[in-house]
């Protein structure tokens, strides 16, 4: 065990330094198992690892959803689909941002990242509510927190990492997602509409729309409820898996964005080279997550966390708050893959020993993640909003994610004491086969 902690120290220290998390924790776990065994058994080990994960065939979801969401943001449909939610929720105070929630969760679900939908929508919302007034705070902190729903409505990228990472069927891991992120979309709401009552002046009413205007206006967003009802709705009533669903959703989103005129042969070009990029990247940490997550198992750390519970008779709910707490502050300094692909092989087999259900593990883990993104010192969301709002102070981002990060809190607490939120969907889908 005192091994595995030193490693995770050792990763910690080559990050602060620079090092590419994936580089850190295979140099980490090679030089761990060193230790423990021998060279010649740890590169044998980390040779197996990633020949294991460069063929698993359930990984092929993971490139395609990504090549998704690459030629929807080709598609530029975001304009569209906050057109659409201001037609019909910017007249009231704070609508903006309602709209602006109500945009990302829409990009969100054909999107799959929670940096993309951030980024995407600090382009298209902060001019609108800067027009009308909004405070800048407000404004900014609803475009990171909105952002966050990315990876909980599915497809969400983190939801195959932690399906490939503990077995579970990633069909059920989307489906489980629905009900949770449309709870956190009305909670969103709330808080919008709490802090917008109290200080009127953040949030100004915009344009009211009348109805023609509305349903054009929805109209033109076809192309999101198509996708999402064709790759959910497949999964769901199990018409294909979600490696054929996210095949179906890579081909619909080319063909849309084709047939709006806007994937040109150099474009597409530019979407597979950056869709590439994406993949290469989770996978060169998939990699040294895998090769990490076998040394802390040869040093026992797993057995020796489920011991110390043992010892002292720690309820479920406890050891689960516990985790939740720790992903909390990992999440000041980690990515939401990179704690994904660091902590589950830890976790899991604790949680698994518990009897938790790893459907609604899972959904757990992916909104305390989602609370990692919004929260100082290093939360991705809120500097990617920075990145692409350069007259923005990086303080004035976070104070605005306050509201948020409360209604994200009160999500969690809902699902974690209410586990029916996130198992419903999944519980029927047997059913229906």
């Amino acid at each position: 065990m005192v091994e595995s902690l030193i490693g995770f120290g050792a990763i910690l220290g080559l990050a602060f330094i620079g090092i590419p998390l994936g580089v850190s924790m295979l140099l980490v776990g090679i030089a761990g198992f060193f230790f423990v065994r021998n060279m010649t058994a740890a590169l044998s080990m980390a040779g197996q690892q990633v020949l294991d994960l460069s063929t698993t065939y359930g990984f092929t979801v993971l490139p395609l959803f990504v090549l998704m969401g690459t030629f929807i943001h080709r598609a530029r449909l975001s304009e569209e689909l906050y057109d659409a939610t201001n037609a019909w929720l910017g007249h009231r105070r704070g609508g903006l941002a309602m709209a602006t929630v109500g945009a990302c969760a829409g990009f969100a679900a054909v999107s799959g990242s929670s940096l993309a939908t951030a980024a995407t929508m600090s382009k298209v919302a902060m001019a609108p509510m800067r027009r009308f007034k909004y405070a800048d705070s407000l404004a900014a902190g609803t475009i990171a927190a909105g952002g966050t729903l990315g990876i909980l409505i599915p497809p969400s990228v983190p939801m195959v990492i932690y399906g490939i990472l503990t077995e579970s069927d990633i069909g059920k891991l989307f489906v489980a997602g629905v009900i949770p992120g449309l709870l956190l979309v009305v909670l969103y709401f709330g808080a919008i509409a709490l802090l917008t009552a109290l200080r009127p002046e953040m949030g100004p009413p915009g344009e009211r729309f009348d109805w023609p205007a509305r349903w054009r206006a929805l109209g033109k967003v076809w192309g999101v409820v198509v996708l999402f009802v064709l790759v959910l709705g497949g999964i769901y009533l199990g018409v294909f898996t979600p490696t054929e669903a996210a095949a179906i959703g890579a081909a619909g989103a080319m063909l849309f964005a084709m047939g709006r005129r806007r994937l040109a042969l150099s474009s597409m070009i530019d979407a597979l080279i950056d869709a590439g990029r994406t993949t290469a990247m989770i996978f060169m940490v998939g990699f040294g997550a895998l090769v990490f997550s076998n040394f802390i198992n040869l040093a026992g750390l797993p057995d020796a966390m489920v011991a110390l519970i043992q010892a002292f008779d720690v309820p479920v709910i406890g050891v689960i708050l516990i985790i939740c707490a720790i992903y909390v502050v990992l999440g000041c300094v980690f990515d939401s893959l990179a704690m994904l692909l660091l902590t589950v092989p830890v976790f899991f087999p604790i949680v698994d020993s518990l009897g938790v259900d790893p459907i609604w593990f899972g959904i757990v883990i992916i909104i305390v993640v989602e609370i990692g993104l919004i929260t100082p010192p290093i939360g991705m969301n809120v500097f990617m909003v920075k990145t692409v709002l350069e007259d923005v102070e990086i303080w004035t981002i976070f104070n605005g994610v306050w509201p948020f990060l409360a209604a994200t809190l009160i999500g969690l607490a809902l699902i974690v004491a209410f586990p029916g939120i996130a198992l419903l969907l999944p519980d029927l889908m047997p059913n229906l086969r």
